[in-house]
């Protein structure tokens, strides 16, 4: 049959190597902007009608694409079908899974998993600042409560000392989450963030007794779910620290699996008519447990009386129990890791409580426990845990920068070493984006968003974060790092690392199953929906959700493939100038993350949850792609800043190398039937020769090293929020005031190395280069005393602690030791045969 009116444009000669051109320019166009059914169905027939297409054909393909439009005919005729065949394969979400997708929102991490992410919208997200009240009372309470805090002592004494407690009782440090009319301080999430970052950078056994009350706890569930009266009688002692809270969890068999706890309540009716539990639990690793006296307690409530109405198993249920309650056992301790924070074992052997007082919600809030948990987790991962990772971080950069600018060998000082400044300029650059992450997070949670997979990556990565930075400081630091004492600003922050990696969700469960095992399906647009569909038969669901996604897939494959090929080059950029790059390749990887993300659960199904070492790689893109994001959103934010950068091409040069690092180990080891290959051949192969980025460059981190090892507004801006000792008598404040002093001295210091380099002196180290600079008028007498001070201050500020066989072996402080600081120099004295060193 011939073509309509003889038509075959790209069937003639010459024509059909255009006509091949042309079609795959519109398939790969029409995919990449996203267009609709309607014009994929006119660019088809207009691509038959060019190429020759018989009436027959065009028909049939009219037919087709009719079906495909008319959504009722299309669920009737191909989705229905489709749905039988993807039941049995689709993952089974059980309740407790189900809870937890459906706790908090979907935010940034939707636009990212989208694989067209807006950018400008995200550059518009709001980033917080503190208000007059929250800021007076960082520069007053907070200030007070860390003056009283020997870091030390307390962990010598294994406790935080009354007149700590008296700072944090009064001034309300337990209910910053606590409403005002409460009798709380009602602050922002910003504020509570502020106020742990900088406790972290003073003393951890504070930090985490302030911290964990104002987190998940009794406070936090009773805020949001508990009723008027438990509000009224609980809250305001809570604020003021009359109650001390603590809030039960796990157990032996129950640890990430939170739930699988197997604490239980039986309910009864009391022959007063109320309704009742006799709960058991045994529970551990419970922070303040010990000196509690309002317990929070999850267990699983059965029914077997039915006096709910709701069957036996009522679910996981939330109670606050008074800790006098006949019953509860408390008191003993658990030792973590030798970090003086109270961490405790409880158990509770046929406590009786009444239902209405009790249980957080009375009787309606039986059974709603694990909604609760995920809820508060959402909103709580986002807060406690990035600002203590921060507030080391921020005292980390300070400390070490001083000390690498005092401490010389071989007549430099260290940082002057490449050795030595590559570790620096990943502790400041990891710095800047770990801040950079957490308010760009906290800009949500202060808008009433808590978003679940956000806040995991970001307590995920900020404690690995801090992890290598503190292993970095501790490189730098050396002898002096590991002689733990009064001076040793980096053993407790080492020692005390892996807690904040193991709690609120163990790191390795939360890059494996959390990030993106939750993130697959709550920030992809279409899967949890149709999964959702399928468990409850609900066939117009299922079709709109599945027909997008294929849209979905058919766009991010074109997108993956245009901005590989281009590098990025046709993905907007909300920004001009040296940042706009790194946007476009945002884009790009997430257009690559979205496909392959489809390709893995289309393949694996729902066996892909247990492949933890794939599920961990697209944790580690959708992770990179957030904190380049919230890099780039700080600098926008910051005013554009040029001196910072060389951290900004810093942080998203590293962003883009991890994120191309997951892709490699993606394609190196995801099965995908009958095209494995293909992924570990030429995928692999073009990945490698296209990467999306390699590790920062030399360049970048001199540049940074440089920076932050300068006295500079720029070097305080970044560690901005940590507490600084207001005189010299503590290793920081000495430290800092020697770092000053010595770069003071830095001009004298060349002028007299030009001078030995031209023969002016003879070559000498120390006083003897400067007396000899001095008489030889290459310096001045004002450059002289500068040296000297610099120099007794140097020797005074890298001492170390050391012990008498006595102090050593009973724990004792030694008790004399002190730095004073007079005019630029110092002393210190040590117990026993003490010299001043």
């Amino acid at each position: 049959m011939e073509s309509i009116n003889g038509y075959g444009l790209f069937l003639q000669d010459g024509w059909l190597a255009l006509g091949v051109i042309i079609t795959l320019v519109g398939v790969l166009g029409l995919g990449f902007v996203g267009a609709p059914l309607i014009a994929w169905t006119i660019v088809g027939l207009a691509l038959l009608f060019f190429f020759g297409a018989p009436v027959w054909l065009l028909a049939a393909f009219a037919v087709v694409m009719a079906i495909f439009l008319i959504k009722p005919i299309r669920a009737a005729v191909v989705s229905s079908g489709v749905m039988k065949i993807l039941a049995p394969i689709m993952p089974k979400i059980s309740e407790t899974e189900r809870l937890a997708l459906e706790a908090g929102v979907v935010w940034a991490e939707g636009e990212l998993f989208s694989g067209k992410p807006n950018f400008k919208k995200l550059m518009n997200e709001p980033y917080p600042e503190l208000t007059k009240e929250e800021m007076d009372f960082m520069n007053g309470p907070v200030e007070r409560l860390c003056a009283v805090l020997d870091d030390w002592e307390i962990w010598e004494k294994r406790d935080i000392p009354p007149e700590a407690w008296d700072v944090i009782k009064k001034e309300k440090f337990l209910g910053m989450i606590i409403p005002k009319e409460y009798g709380g301080l009602g602050f922002s999430a910003l504020a509570h963030s502020e106020v742990i970052m900088k406790l972290a950078s003073r003393s951890l056994p504070a930090c985490i007794t302030v911290m964990v009350p104002n987190s998940l706890g009794p406070a936090e569930l009773l805020v949001h779910y508990g009723t008027d009266k438990q509000k009224k009688n609980l809250l305001p002692k809570l604020a003021i620290g009359e109650e001390i809270p603590c809030f039960a969890l796990t157990e032996p068999t129950a640890g990430s699996d939170a739930g699988s706890i197997t604490s239980s309540g039986t309910l009864f009716r009391g022959q007063d008519g109320k309704l009742y539990a006799k709960v058991n639990w045994n529970k551990r690793w419970i922070t303040l447990a010990a000196i509690s006296t309002t317990l929070g307690v999850a267990f699983r409530l059965r029914d077997p009386e039915n006096l709910l109405g709701r069957g036996e198993d009522i679910g996981i249920t939330c109670a606050l129990i008074p800790a006098k309650t006949p019953g509860v056992v408390i008191g003993r301790r658990h030792d973590p890791l030798g970090v003086p924070f109270y961490n405790c074992p409880t158990q509770g052997k046929d406590v009786i409580i009444e239902i209405d007082e009790h249980v957080v919600g009375g009787v309606d809030g039986c059974g709603k426990g694990w909604g609760m948990l995920m809820e508060c987790l959402a909103a709580g991962r986002g807060i406690s845990l990035p600002a203590q990772s921060i507030g080391g971080s921020k005292m980390i950069t300070r400390a070490i920068s001083a000390y690498a600018s005092v401490r010389k060998q071989f007549g430099v000082p260290i940082g002057k070493f490449e050795g030595v400044e590559e570790p620096i300029a990943r502790i400041a650059g990891y710095n800047y984006l770990l801040e950079a992450m957490r308010r760009y997070t906290l800009g949500a949670l202060d808008q009433g968003i808590k978003p679940a997979v956000v806040t995991a990556m970001v307590k995920y990565n900020s404690t690995e974060i801090s992890r290598k930075s503190i292993n970095d400081a501790m490189d730098i630091a050396g002898g002096s790092a590991i002689s733990r004492g009064p001076r040793n600003l980096l053993a407790h922050l080492y020692i005390a690392m892996p807690i904040g990696i193991t709690v609120e969700g163990a790191n390795i469960m939360t890059r494996t199953l959390i990030i993106f095992g939750q993130g697959a399906l709550r920030a992809h647009p279409y899967a949890y929906k149709e999964v959702k569909s399928i468990a409850e038969k609900d066939l117009k669901g299922f079709d709109a959700a599945f027909w997008g996604h294929i849209g979905h897939v058919i766009r991010n494959m074109s997108r993956a493939i245009v901005l590989s090929l281009t590098r990025g080059l046709f993905a907007p950029s909300p920004v001009s100038g040296s940042t706009a790059k790194y946007y476009r390749k945002l884009a790009w990887a997430s257009a690559s993350f979205a496909i392959m993300a489809d390709i893995a659960m289309g393949s694996l199904g729902g066996s892909l949850k247990m492949r933890e070492k794939i599920t961990g790689r697209f944790a580690d893109i959708l992770s990179w792609m957030y904190i380049g994001t919230a890099t780039l959103r700080r600098f926008e934010a910051e005013g554009r800043r040029k001196e910072d950068l060389p951290f900004v091409h810093f942080c998203l040069q590293h962003s883009l190398y991890e994120i191309q690092k997951a892709f490699d180990g993606l394609f190196a080891n995801l099965d995908v039937p009958g095209l494995s290959w293909f992924f570990r051949g030429p995928l692999r192969w073009w990945s490698n020769l296209n990467a999306l980025g390699g590790e920062h460059n030399d360049v970048h981190t001199h540049k940074i090293a440089s920076l932050i090892l300068e006295d500079t507004e720029q070097r305080l801006r970044h560690t901005d929020g940590i507490y600084m000792p207001k005189n010299n008598t503590e290793q920081l404040g000495y430290l800092e005031a020697t770092f000053k002093v010595v770069k003071r001295a830095e001009a004298a210091e060349k002028k007299i190395r030009k001078a030995i380099k031209d023969k002016t002196i003879p070559k000498a180290k120390g006083l003897a280069a400067a007396e000899s600079a001095l008489a030889k008028n290459v310096i001045t007498r004002e450059d002289f005393e500068d040296l000297k001070i610099a120099e007794e201050m140097r020797y005074k500020a890298i001492q170390v602690d050391d012990f008498s066989q006595d102090e050593f072996l009973h724990h004792k402080s030694p008790g004399s030791v002190r730095l004073v600081h007079k005019n630029g120099a110092g002393s210190s004295t040590t117990p026993g045969a003490n010299k001043v060193v």
